[in-house]
């Protein structure tokens, strides 16, 4: 296939997804399945759809459901936007400071054969890390909130876990009702954050691997021998850990524009993608190394889905969630009391209430979806509901 600016994730599935699936069918999870087979069929006749029709020139239009996986890159837009539109009555008038904690390589391992229980602990030894750090008078005495969203991916697609965690410039404090305010571009030291997230994280390692909690096959074979476990245990207390605090945020709207970018993000984007030739897929990737130079890299088809796959969440993982302030249980009365105290502040602006998918698809690209595209005069009305097929059309399957 010569080079393309069209090509999509699901073309390349639905071309090499059936040998890549026959090959390593034993060592796929349900979810990476599940994965495939929704970006496969995302937008086909196979999910089903709708007949349109225009009021004015009659001219009919079929579009098909989408597969609304979230690790289809075609079905992030419109839901990244509904859970924008909730997440901005909840900023306050403050600057927010972004904070990302990142895995060592050297848990890899750990990640491939239990990400379920990599992850729950990177958040849960991440957020204790700043609930307690902020809660220390020496620091800042006071209970903050906090928003986190996983990510497993570096640019080259391969495994890189590392969270994402923002945070108000302050919190409330631990002695009384009042607002304590963080300093200006300095929010907690990372020293400290780094060396109790480490502290952290390698019990919890420890604690499981002594109670047989880890299958030791595959990946984690060596570690049956107890001394490589402590070896490896010595080696990463000795490390120092990635902990970045990057510079606050000019305010909420920069806030949510952050957001925007991070939140429902796919480990690649059908606009990355270039090419599939000669069973090579080519994409682009930026070298942060380099000034965040745009390169382009090739990978074998076989090996660009396996690492596609790598970032594929257990099922009914929850990859983005809050704490503190901003945990649920107390998050409305949490909220009401610190915009009391802030008074003073400028508001946040809010986002209209937009409801309906052509609404939201509107205010993202100014297209609106209801328009004739025959006429350009009338509008689109349903007419019929399109039953899901049980195989893809001839020209959707890949060739034989």
């Amino acid at each position: 296939m010569g080079a393309s600016s069209s090509l999509e994730l699901a073309e390349i599935f639905r071309v090499h997804g059936p040998e890549f699936r026959r090959k390593h069918l034993g060592r796929l999870s349900r979810a990476q399945r599940r994965a495939m087979s929704a970006i496969e069929t995302c937008r086909t006749a196979a999910l089903g759809g709708h007949v349109w029709e225009c009021d004015h020139c009659q001219a009919r239009k079929v579009s098909y459901n989408s597969c609304r996986n979230r690790h289809c890159p075609k079905c992030q837009s419109l839901d990244k936007e509904r859970w924008l539109q909730k997440r901005c009555s909840e900023l306050l008038p403050v600057p927010y400071f972004h904070v990302v904690f990142t895995l060592p390589q050297q848990l890899q391992a750990f990640a491939r054969a239990h990400p379920r229980w990599l992850y729950e602990v990177l958040f849960r030894c991440a957020s204790e890390t700043l609930l307690e750090i902020a809660a220390d008078p020496k620091h800042l005495g006071a209970r903050i909130g906090v928003l986190a969203v996983l990510h497993t991916w570096s640019q080259k697609l391969t495994l890189h876990p590392h969270l994402h965690c923002i945070v108000p410039g302050g919190g409330l404090s631990i002695h009384g009702p009042w607002w304590v305010e963080s300093r200006k571009r300095f929010f907690l030291p990372v020293r400290v954050l780094s060396r109790l997230f480490r502290g952290k994280i390698l019990a919890a390692l420890k604690s499981a691997y002594q109670a047989g909690e880890f299958e030791l096959e595959g990946p984690l074979a060596s570690y049956q021998d107890p001394s490589a476990f402590a070896d490896l245990l010595s080696g990463l207390y000795k490390k120092p850990w990635v902990v970045y605090s990057k510079p606050p945020f000019g305010g909420p709207e920069q806030v949510l524009q952050y957001l925007a970018r991070y939140t429902h993000r796919v480990a690649l984007t059908n606009e990355r993608l270039l090419r599939l030739e000669d069973d090579h897929v080519v994409f682009t990737w930026k070298d942060y190394a380099r000034n965040r130079q745009v390169r382009e890299m090739g990978l074998p088809v076989e090996e660009f889905i396996r690492r596609f796959l790598l970032h594929i969440l257990p099922e009914r993982f929850v990859r983005i969630r809050s704490y503190g302030l901003l945990a649920n249980r107390n998050r409305q009365r949490n909220l009401a009391l610190c915009r009391k105290l802030l008074k003073h502040r400028h508001t946040v602006p809010g986002l209209p209430g937009l409801q309906s998918w052509q609404d939201l698809l509107r205010s993202l690209t100014g297209v609106d979806a209801t328009l004739c595209p025959q006429c350009g005069q009338g509008h689109l009305q349903r007419l019929e509901a399109l039953t899901p097929a049980r195989r893809l059309p001839q020209a959707q399957r890949p060739p034989p």
